[in-house]
């Protein structure tokens, strides 16, 4: 069946791709989250396990350094380990490809305004889809089938002609379930081999 738009969760590869990105439900106050990225969550985070330690090892040294937001340190270890089950390492330059290409990209996300806002200032390319529903600002949250009729609807799109990608097998079962086209994304490479085989080339 024909392709014509693809729409990208792309909450989770964010979180992967750059460990800076404030999240609001981990760290409400936002001085103090403003403070913990500066300081503590920066990118020599996400290569702890390149220096030969593991993530609770990484955790034990910020604690001991920061032992006033040791709380904050350990709730964002326990969150990356339940966000990040899979390897992201290419998906956004995969993304940018696929926008580069003149496909016709659109994101669907949970972020709540305030976080995604934060985020576009870090990624410009946010600004290249043509559209992005932020689902913490029409009170809908996937796998609801109404979020994927609100994308379709407020983007133009066709569900059969729409391919939805996400790394929940929950969520493309919801999409599935609304009639769109949908794959779940394991990592990047895999996902561009889903991607050919479906007739887009990036």
């Amino acid at each position: 069946m024909e392709i014509r738009h693809i729409v990208f969760d792309i909450g989770k590869v964010l979180v992967h791709y750059d460990p800076d990105i404030p999240f609001s439900r981990i760290i409400p106050d936002p001085a103090e989250r403003r403070w913990f990225f500066d300081n503590v969550c920066t990118s020599a985070w996400n290569i702890e396990q390149d220096r030969g330690r593991s993530w609770e090892e990484a955790e034990a040294l910020l604690v001991a350094e920061h032992p006033a937001h040791a709380d904050n340190i350990r709730a964002f270890r326990r969150h990356w380990h339940e966000m990040v089950p899979h390897a992201y390492d290419d998906s956004v330059a995969l993304l940018e490809r696929l926008v580069a290409g003149g496909h016709d990209v659109t994101m669907l996300t949970n972020w709540a305004a305030d976080t995604f806002s934060e985020a576009r200032v870090r990624f410009p390319f946010l600004e290249k889809p043509r559209g992005i529903t932020v689902s913490g600002e029409i009170g809908l949250i996937k796998p609801d089938r109404a979020i994927y009729d609100h994308h379709a609807t407020s983007f133009g799109l066709e569900p059969s002609a729409a391919l939805f990608i996400d790394d929940s097998q929950k969520n493309v079962d919801g999409a599935m379930a609304a009639g769109w086209q949908a794959v779940l994304f394991t990592d990047a490479r895999a996902l561009e081999r889903d991607l050919a085989a479906r007739g887009i080339r990036i």
